[in-house]
């Protein structure tokens, strides 16, 4: 697919700079002063007069900017395909049956329906439409919505950093799976008993004096955990917990074990990081077709998988499991908190890639059915995979003859820990064994790809005359960064550095407190019944009141809530509901997420200190919005199409920024 440009495109989304004159004079004077007009001889860019017939309002010129075109998707199928590739991912296959097992279950259900229904579809719909009516994504919007809330942008893109640094570590561990699973083919996988984690090529074994595999020929009360060392059967680890937390983890005590790199895991997580270079090198919107394959791939293999999981034995009981709710978990914070942002993480709303992703989209795009359609999808996706992953939880405590709560120690990887069991139940199992890891493959990359993009765009469009024409030196070395941030989480203790990362770093309070203060600057700064009109006029059609009522009530309402409730009931974060941080891990958990938190008071401290006039006059500048709109927009406007209201054509036109506005909030 190639980038649709200015002359192809059926809505073109220009690089226009407005500016509003005081009267006519000054409007002939700018004109004459532009370099892109069509005295100045260079034709390629021509100068449009906007008109605005209303008494005494202001002539409107818009001139063409000489930075390089944005582009636009090449179909209205590649945007719905890369949000669907974006917001189902890991997410859905390994986050939320994680956090569904960690939280007991039907508990976490609730808090996750209802911020579905109040905050996921609601904001997921608030931020394309914006992106689509700017036509600019990421750290640049809320800026111009509300630039003393300019803050909002800078720590969504910190989130969104971070979220790159960690996320891409499951893929190095898919990675090691597939690799793995290659170099032992003809002899078995590698997890399939016991026996071959005493044959393994590293130093010591995997299979420790605990291991015992329950579908093996003996019994337990002949194996060796059991006559030799005298461990009960709920304490033992299978075969495939002990390759996981042994050889691929080889884990160590604590946070404060940090040990040395997995020099295995490093030249993965490497190449892992090429691979989403290579996609997003050039910009995401011209890789459409890679992101129809990795969003259509993963659903023929959870379907297989799904097959096999719902006729082993026990099966049942571990969707009972799943939906069956432990009340008492519902009066604890973290449980409200999981279940409250994991719908923020999964639809991907509060971090700036869906402004992003809708910034590409053609003014008229029906970003409204593409809300239901995308949301619809990843919550069934969610719980689709949720349903194969119980299966097997039953079928694991069936055999082992324990609770399913007991079957296995809750973390982070709880997929690697239920995947590869029932991929033993296939012929042959190392087929579908890559087959399974190349679908987490896909999975994992289709979302780094977007988050990656996100961070590269946002960055890019705040800084457009410097970055724009640098974008694969700039995308070149922000990768480089951020590998070598990632390699402290594949050492021997690298995986209480992710769980602390993916608590703290781009969920929970952080994605909180930037959702709310994004979605407070959207709708009571450039308003709600505003974007309610936009949308209308974009999409040719009405929507429901019940968003704009979500957008200025329900949805700041329960994203404080959650937060207030997260404070006042606070439980400390474990590691597989066993190890306990120590008070320093804490503390840096509460600092990773300060490190996006902090930009929202910081810069409006800031804008408030640098902006020159009275108190109220600082105020009111920082909460009037100040867009650039793209030419749609502004022909919407002249047409009388987007504002039938003079009211409201006055107030539009009050946003187009002027040559002093501009320059005072470029901060």
């Amino acid at each position: 697919m190639v980038i649709i440009t200015e002359k192809e495109a059926l809505t073109k989304p220009i690089n226009f700079i407005l500016k509003k004159t005081r009267n006519p004079c000054d409007a002939k004077a700018a004109s004459n002063a532009h370099p892109g007009s069509p005295s100045s001889g260079e034709g390629k860019e021509a100068a449009i007069d906007v008109e605005i017939q209303d008494g005494g309002m202001n002539r409107l010129e818009a001139a063409g900017g000489s930075e390089p075109e944005r582009g636009t998707w090449g179909s209205n199928l590649d945007f719905a395909m890369s949000c669907i590739a974006y917001a189902v991912g890991l997410g859905n296959v390994w986050r939320f049956p994680y956090l569904c097992f960690k939280n007991g279950g039907g508990a976490f259900l609730i808090p996750y329906f209802i911020a579905m229904l109040t905050c996921g579809i609601p904001l997921f719909l608030l931020e394309v439409s914006v992106g689509q009516y700017l036509g600019v994504g990421g750290m640049s919007v809320v800026g111009q919505l509300c630039p003393i809330f300019k803050g909002v942008g800078y720590a969504a893109l910190m989130m969104v950093f971070l979220e790159n640094v960690y996320y891409i570590v499951i893929v190095a561990w898919t990675l090691f799976y597939i690799l793995n699973t290659m170099y032992s083919l003809g002899s078995g996988l590698p997890w399939s008993s016991c026996g071959k984690g005493n044959y393994s090529w590293m130093d010591g074994s995997w299979a420790q004096d605990n291991c015992f595999n329950p579908e093996g020929d003996v019994p337990y009360n002949q194996s060796e955990p059991f006559l030799l060392h005298g461990y009960s059967e709920k304490d033992t680890q299978t075969p495939v917990e002990a390759y996981w937390n042994n050889y691929v983890l080889q884990i160590s005590g604590g946070i404060d074990e940090v040990g040395s790199i997995r020099w295995e895991l490093a030249g993965y997580l490497l190449l892992a990081w090429l691979g989403a270079y290579l996609v997003v090198w050039k910009g995401l919107h011209g890789s459409g077709k890679i992101l129809w394959f990795s969003a259509m791939f993963p659903y023929a293999i959870l379907t297989i998988l799904a097959i096999k999981a719902l006729t082993l034995e026990g099966a049942v009981d571990g969707i009972n499991y799943l939906f069956t709710p432990d009340w008492n978990r519902l009066t604890m914070s973290e449980c409200w908190i999981d279940g409250g942002t994991q719908i923020f993480y999964s639809y991907g709303v509060g971090i700036g890639a869906l402004l992003a992703l809708g910034s590409y989209n053609k003014f008229n795009h029906n970003c409204y059915r593409d809300t239901f359609v995308v949301c619809s999808i990843n919550t069934f996706t969610s719980f689709y995979a949720a349903v194969i992953i119980f299966s097997i939880l039953g079928f694991m405590a069936h055999e082992k003859g324990v609770e399913i709560a007991d079957v296995v120690k809750s973390g982070p990887g709880l997929a690697f820990l239920v995947f590869p069991e029932v991929v033993l139940q296939l012929t042959p199992s190392a087929f579908w064994s890559l087959l399974f890891f190349m679908m987490l493959l896909a999975l994992g990359f289709d979302s780094q790809f977007c988050i990656l993009e996100s961070l590269i765009v946002g960055l890019v469009d705040n800084w457009p005359d410097y970055l724009r024409p640098r974008r694969l030196k700039f995308t070149t070395v922000m990768v480089l960064f951020m590998f070598v941030l990632g390699l402290p989480m594949i050492t021997n203790g690298g995986v209480y550095v992710f769980q602390l990362m993916d608590f703290y770093a781009a969920s929970g309070m952080s994605l909180l407190w930037a959702t709310f203060f994004q979605t407070f600057a959207i709708c009571y700064c450039f308003g709600a019944k505003k974007l309610y009109t936009c949308i209308e006029h974009m999409t040719g059609q009405k929507i429901s009141w019940y968003f704009y009522l979500c957008w200025m009530v329900i949805s700041p309402a329960f994203m404080m809530f959650i937060f207030i409730f997260y404070f006042a009931k606070y439980t400390p974060i474990k590691y597989a509901n066993t190890y306990e941080y120590p008070k320093w891990g804490e503390v840096l958990g509460f600092i990773i997420s300060s490190s996006s938190m902090i930009w929202v008071p910081g810069y409006a401290v800031y804008y408030l200190w640098i902006t020159p006039g009275t108190w109220n006059e600082r105020l009111r500048k920082g909460i009037t919005p100040v867009i650039k709109p793209r030419s749609d927009a502004i022909s919407a406007i002249h047409h009388g199409k987007l504002f039938p209201d003079d009211d409201d054509a006055e107030v539009e036109l009050k946003l187009v920024s002027s040559e002093e506005d501009k320059s005072n909030n470029a901060v």
